[in-house]
């Protein structure tokens, strides 16, 4: 296996994670922008009031997530896709 199929290796696991971790992501972006602003606005300085509304909604996202059956029939598939991929590139070699 040369070094250029590994890294293409590692760039297709690699786009498979950000697919699969999105929601929880732009939740936490969405959020810690809002509570930003909040803090802007009304210049409160509290280094602690960002961390709890954002674990809140990580924690929201991905339960309703895991209660709905959105994530884990598509994390599932991108999974199986990415190893079928993976072993039929291997069985090439």
């Amino acid at each position: 296996m040369d070094p250029a199929t590994t890294i293409d290796f590692a760039r297709s696991a690699i786009l498979v994670l950000l697919e699969i971790i999105a929601p929880a992501m732009v939740t936490a972006l969405v959020v810690g922008l809002g509570i930003g602003l909040l803090q802007a606005v009304t210049q409160i300085q509290e280094q602690t009031l960002v961390f709890v509304p954002k674990i809140v909604a990580i924690f929201v996202v991905l339960l309703l997530a895991l209660v709905l059956l959105l994530s884990l029939p598509f994390a599932g598939a991108a999974l199986s896709g990415l190893m079928t991929y993976i072993a039929g590139r291997i069985a090439r070699y």
